[in-house]
């Protein structure tokens, strides 16, 4: 259905200079079912909500939780989330308050997630009975979310066209028996989704280095690697350096390629705090997006009833991938600035004693020309004579970011370029200043602080082999990318995955079904189906965990696990509700019983013992992990505690003890006639690859998810009509690849660009397009043609129930 296309143009002008083929471009069809299918009707488009949350978020959140859990049960859950000796939510990372908090510490997108977790559907092995793999594949991502939690650990056994029930002792066996017939430990790799605890992050880690292998790809490579390669390069430390408390002391805040509404909702309580005290809100985004227009607070009934707090002062719609341009536009009005007071302006004191490579930074900002800074941002001198007004007048700036900045070719420049942007005035290290790459999924920092990466540091990989008594590998691993890779080329037998839905996550899905397919064995340790459970290796596990909303008992009593927020805070998760199903286990335990089975007596470990107890987890990290000293006491007092943060106190760990400016060319986009450049989005009813319904009221579309949002002058010079059907074509090298079937809808994003929701369109995402340094998915700058669509207004048909051996490439 999604091709990759040969493209005659490029390869023609390229000639004998052209670059190999990839392998990618020589598959012909991918494999039937790895994408949602098309839509027959589509979406419709209708007004969009110009004020984020109010009572329609209210009934939202009480509709959603009230279909799948029912009153009572809705009220007792959503109650205890976020509360201190509560549940984190499992959504995402954004901090919860330092101090006292309110009754009702969640939001919408929040909620959904507690809801769809804590649902009272289940889905058993009948369920699976009664459809075919096949069957399944044909089903839209929104019906999977409505069948519920998988009650039983699953097994599809080669050549099988039904998944069938397997005991747990029996699933650690097989996976014991495939890894143990691997010819290097590093034919396995071990994927960790940001939804695993500290404590099943830290097992995890250490079981595949006792494996042998550090082939430890995590979602972060996919959404922050670019921030944490970036900032470590420059202040030396990879996370964000405010508290919570910083925001409402902000005197500025630029929210750069973040849709906050969306996809960090509870961070507008901050931003309304802010905008409170006088705080000016500057948002740089291509999409000018809802959550930062006006919010009504659903925790103040008194702004409920009001037209709702105005957020940005200020809208930026730059270009899509043109931040660098933006950001040298306004730190080159700062400069001149600074130079006609005679030097005032600037933070001459801090960048004089705190940082480096100044001369070179400012000198290449006085020769940047201003017609190739406004062409290549799309944003006029005014406007960027507006944005550096702002900064320069504030004495306390925060700079938040997502995956807008991180997710292209110069992901890493992006960050460093807003780092330069704080260093001008030092606005890092003092109270209501600082950077915040905001986290998109709950753990996902608190799993790279345990050791979830491909290339931990040499001082982690010894402190852990002094605990444990081994010598952990100290070759550096596969990441997500290289992962997909390596399983495409038959190195990687064998794939686990802990959480999410890697198939959905990851770039190129043709190219990845493909290579998922081409591995003996893939587990996944999961909550709920998704498609990934549905292209599989020649055999497939599915090993069905605690929620973080449940309970979690084990051998010495009830447990609780620990996670790490975007601002650096550790905390306690306590679960409240009876578990899905008594065959369920917890994560650690999941993992540790693998282990057991898998390394017998080549390992030393308690791992059974560990599964038991998870206090004696947390004493193995505190004499490994730095920061968590005393780590059981500090966990359980309310809130929990702050890892160490240098660029906090003003302190930066790089060589020369300095935080560095850094030079960087504005990213050239000379795009062909005709094409386009397009950026990947979430819906506003979707946390990362979950689909909780075809709606995005933010955007004004329901009832379907496959359009495309472009300007109505590209409408016009494409010759294209608004709801016309059109097929997406994205050009790499010599490469094409082409998506199906999508409605145009009129927007307003800049000219030249487009925007569409993943994962529909992560097809066209090529597995090698990444960012320099970080090789991270540039998922959100993507060269595209756009072409009427041929597709028929239905799926193809479906493939029968016949042998998984046969259900592979058509042609």
């Amino acid at each position: 259905m999604h091709q990759h296309e040969h493209d005659e143009n490029n390869a023609s002008n390229q000639g004998d200079d052209a670059k190999p083929k990839d392998l990618s471009a020589d598959l012909a069809v991918g494999v039937p079912g790895a994408q949602p299918p098309l839509e027959a009707e589509g979406a419709r488009v209708q007004g969009r909500n110009k004020i984020a949350a109010g009572f329609h978020s209210i009934y939202e959140t009480a509709h959603f939780g009230f279909k799948e859990m029912g009153v009572k049960r809705t009220f007792e859950t959503l109650l205890k989330v976020n509360q201190k000796g509560g549940f984190d939510c499992p959504s995402c990372a954004w901090p919860d308050p330092d101090g006292k908090r309110k009754p009702a510490e969640f939001c919408e997108n929040g909620a959904k997630a507690i809801a769809s977790e804590a649902t009272l559907k289940r889905l058993t092995p009948e369920v699976f009975a009664r459809h075919s793999i096949s069957d399944l594949r044909q089903q839209p991502d929104v019906w999977f979310e409505g069948l519920g939690r998988i009650t039983h650990p699953m097994i599809l056994r080669k050549n099988s066209t039904h998944y069938e029930a397997i005991s747990w002792d029996e699933a650690f066996a097989l996976i014991a028996r495939e890894l143990g017939s691997l010819a290097s430990p590093d034919e396995a790799s071990f994927y960790t989704s940001g939804r695993a605890s500290n404590e099943a992050a830290f097992l995890y880690g250490l079981f595949a280095r006792q494996f042998g292998t550090n082939n430890l790809p995590d979602c972060s490579n996919m959404c922050h690697e670019s921030s944490g390669t970036g900032l470590s390069e420059v202040i030396g430390f990879g996370k964000a350096t405010v508290r919570i408390d910083d925001f409402e002391h902000a005197d500025s805040i630029f929210v750069i390629g973040q849709n906050p509404g969306t996809n960090h909702p509870r961070m507008l309580t901050e931003l309304q705090k802010a905008a409170r005290n006088g705080c000016q809100i500057v948002s740089i985004n291509p999409l000018i997006e809802t959550g930062l227009m006006r919010f009504k607070n659903p925790q103040d009934p008194v702004n409920m009833l009001t037209p709702g707090t105005k957020l940005a002062c200020l809208f930026l719609p730059v270009r899509i991938n043109g931040d660098v341009a933006l950001l040298k536009g306004i730190m080159k009005e700062m400069l001149e600035a600074d130079e006609r007071s005679g030097g005032d302006l600037l933070a001459h004191d801090f960048i004089r004693h705190y940082t480096g490579g100044f001369e070179s930074f400012a000198a290449d900002l006085r020769q940047e020309s201003w017609d190739k800074i406004v062409k290549n941002s799309g944003i006029s001198r005014e406007k960027i004579r507006e944005a550096a007004d702002i900064a320069l007048t504030s004495k306390r700036m925060i700079c938040s970011w997502a995956m807008g900045v991180t997710q292209h070719k110069n992901g890493v420049a992006n960050v460093q370029s807003i780092v330069n942007f704080a260093l001008l005035r030092g606005q890092i290290g003092r109270r209501g200043a600082g950077l915040c790459p905001v986290r998109g999924h709950s753990n996902v920092q608190g799993d790279r602080t345990m050791g979830i990466w491909e290339k931990m540091s040499p001082e982690f990989l010894k402190a852990l082999g002094t605990e444990f008594a081994f010598n952990p590998p100290t070759k550096h691993g596969l990441d997500t990318c290289r992962t997909i890779e390596a399983m495409y080329q038959g190195k990687v037998k064998v794939f686990f995955g802990l959480g999410g839905n890697f198939l959905a996550a990851t770039p190129d899905t043709k190219y990845t079904s493909e290579a998922l397919q081409r591995c003996r064995l893939t587990v996944q340790i999961s909550t709920k189906l998704n498609r990934g459970h549905l292209i599989t290796g020649e055999q497939a596990l599915i090993l069905p965990c605690l929620g973080r909303t449940e309970r979690d008992l084990q051998k010495t009593g009830e447990q609780f696990v620990t996670v790490e927020d975007t601002t650096g805070v550790v905390h306690m998760s306590r679960g409240i509700l009876t578990p899905a199903a008594e065959s369920l286990r917890s994560e650690p335990a999941i993992i540790a019983g693998i282990a057991a089975a898998t390394l017998k007596q080549r390992t030393t470990v308690d791992w059974l013992g560990l599964a038991g107890d998870y206090d004696r987890i947390r004493e193995h990290i505190e004499h490994v992990v730095p920061g968590f000293e005393q780590y059981n006491l500090r966990v359980r007092q309310p809130g929990g505690f702050y890892l160490p943060n240098d660029p906090h106190q003003g302190k930066f760990n790089t060589h020369s003890k300095r935080a560095g400016f850094s030079v960087h060319e504005i990213p050239q986009h000379e795009l062909p006639e005709g094409r386009l450049l397009l950026t990947t989005i979430r819906s506003h009813d979707q946390f990362n690859t979950t689909i909780y319904s075809e709606h995005d009221r933010y955007r004004g579309i329901s009832h379907g998810r496959r359009v495309v949002f472009l300007n109505e002058a590209d409408i016009r010079l494409l010759k294209l009509q608004p709801d016309q059907w059109v097929d997406l074509i994205s050009h790499f090298e010599t490469e094409r690849r082409r998506a199906e079937r999508f409605k145009v809808v009129p927007y307003e994003i800049p000219v030249g660009c487009a925007a569409a929701y993943f994962p529909e369109t992560n097809v066209l995402v090529p597995i090698r397009s990444v960012a320099d340094g970080s090789n991270q998915p540039a998922s959100k700058s993507i060269i595209i043609s756009i072409e009427p669509s041929s597709a028929e207004s239905s799926e193809s048909a479906a493939l029968a129930d016949e042998p998984r051996s046969k259900q592979t490439i058509r042609l």
